[in-house]
């Protein structure tokens, strides 16, 4: 198969739409919800400033929070 370059992604040619009520548009749902899964879970940052005197209490704050996320 030869390879085809680009100069940027407008030039690519779109991706066939698969057909409608197609069993196979179910499995490719939840494929890419279990890589969405796997690539690591949305993490948000808590809203809003916080300030710190110095950058050892910064590193200590995003250790905890950090800790706190893993499950």
């Amino acid at each position: 198969m030869p390879i085809r370059h680009f100069r940027s992604v407008a030039e690519m040619p779109p991706v066939p739409p698969r057909p409608p009520l197609d069993p196979k548009n179910l499995e490719i749902a939840c494929e890419l919800m279990e890589l969405a899964r796997r690539l690591g879970p949305y993490r948000p940052f808590p809203p809003g400033v916080r300030k710190f005197r110095s950058l050892a209490e910064a590193n200590r704050y995003r250790e905890e929070w950090e800790k706190g996320q893993r499950r």
